[in-house]
């Protein structure tokens, strides 16, 4: 009996036939019980603030407010959120010229207008100065106990409040994101992102890991130096629709976030498969390879060593950093670019160092709409379409061979207790 699958490619959906016997698992979110959803769990999570005061309790008339959201390549649904923080701050009679909302690019592309308008709507474009963070526009402002040079985009450094919003899923090295991830590496310079993310060959730097996790520790130390006033992160399910809302303290209100998506992404597997097929969970987490990497590090935790991943993702826009491109397309070897980011780490190096590592483990096919003679100069094979490579995997490693699905792969997390 044959089984269709479908998986979000992009803004599409693919499909996929496997027999039903083959498959031993389709990972989903596990079902959690919730009262409200959307921008009413917002509204709640605005009224019910973890470990502080409301906001509209915490601002002044006339302080000068930055709000710091996510930028294009993250699912963060600021055109819903940002509104009902505009609401909170006009209650405390905030004016909208004291306000700013500031994209946090880290090395990300610059936005567009578009972008911009797209990701906090067109009446808020309109009524709110809004900026993109800019690695080269700077202060330095100290440096943390782990010896990170604190240096954050000025306009960030000059408010009086600061206020940091995101979405919380699992993070390959920092744990978690959301919560003070905001303005390391949000709003940081290249040094400062550099030296915080070269910890993330420490045996504790892993997803679903907060509290002893060296990256995560050195981002919270930031707010020593620019005081996080009030948060508000979301959770979002499978549609991408938001289930969970956390406000208040910039790690109390984080971690139970993470708490709630544990419990919805952190999924058991009771054996590993031969072969893995994983989706980032389409746009825009499949926007370039370097986000879409994400989910192949989920997947890894779910496939057997000598395996194959199957990752179907668009990376429309290509490799999405240069750095990260130059190191994967110029290195000859799995072996030397995980050599060279240990001797000397360079920040997109680590992405490179992250897929050179999963190719170390099982062999990994690649759906997605780059070039085929691009995708064979970094050692992971190239396939037009699923179905060939779920062929292909089979006629390599045999027809009875067992597979997982992860239509949700950047969120998801597969958990296996024992080999």
């Amino acid at each position: 009996m044959l089984m269709n699958v479908q998986l979000n490619y992009d803004k599409e959906k693919l499909n996929i036939e496997i027999k039903a016997e083959n498959i031993i698992g389709v990972l989903k979110p596990n079902l959690v019980d919730y009262n409200l959803s959307g921008v009413e769990e917002v509204r709640r999570a605005l009224r019910e603030p973890i470990c502080s005061k409301r906001l509209k309790d915490i601002v002044k008339p006339g302080e000068k407010i930055i709000i710091v959201t996510s930028d294009i390549t993250r699912p963060m649904p600021s055109k819903l959120v940002v509104p009902e923080i505009l609401h909170e701050l006009h209650e405390a009679g905030v004016g909208n010229e004291d306000i700013k909302i500031v994209f946090a690019l880290g090395i990300h592309r610059h936005h567009s207008e578009e972008d911009r308008k797209y990701l906090v709507g067109e009446d808020v474009y309109h009524q709110i100065e809004c900026l993109d963070s800019d690695i080269d526009n700077v202060k330095l402002l100290g440096y943390t106990s782990r010896g990170t040079p604190v240096e954050i985009f000025k306009p960030v450094t000059e408010a009086d409040r600061v206020i940091c919003l995101g979405n919380i899923e699992y993070h390959y090295f920092a744990g978690y994101s959301g919560g003070a991830k905001a303005l390391l590496p949000g709003v940081a310079s290249h040094r400062t992102i550099q030296a915080n993310h070269s910890r993330m060959i420490n045996e504790y730097a892993k997803s679903g890991n907060a509290e002893n996790n060296p990256i995560r520790n050195d981002i919270e130390k930031v707010a020593q130096y620019v005081p996080i006033d009030f948060i508000l992160n979301v959770v979002l399910d499978d549609q991408k629709n938001i289930v969970k809302a956390v406000a208040g303290d910039y790690i109390e209100a984080h971690r139970e976030g993470c708490r709630f998506l544990d419990r919805l992404y952190k999924v058991n597997i009771k054996e590993k498969a031969d072969i893995v097929i994983a989706s980032p969970g389409g746009f825009p987490k499949d926007i370039n390879l370097y986000q879409a990497q994400k989910a192949l590090d989920n997947a890894k935790d779910a496939v057997k060593d000598g395996g194959v991943i199957i990752l179907a993702g668009s990376c429309k826009e290509g490799f999405g950093e240069p750095v990260f491109e130059r190191w994967i397309k110029n290195m000859r070897t799995p072996d030397e670019i995980i050599a060279e980011i240990q001797k000397n780490f360079e920040l997109g190096g680590h992405k490179a160092a992250a897929i050179a590592m999963v190719s170390k483990k099982c062999a990994i096919f690649l759906v997605s709409d780059l070039e085929e003679a691009i995708v064979k100069e970094i050692f992971v094979e190239p396939f037009s379409n699923v179905q060939a490579a779920l062929n292909e995997a089979f006629n390599r490693l045999g027809r009875q061979s067992k597979v997982i699905i992860m239509p949700y792969g950047g969120s998801t997390l597969p958990f296996y207790s024992g080999d």
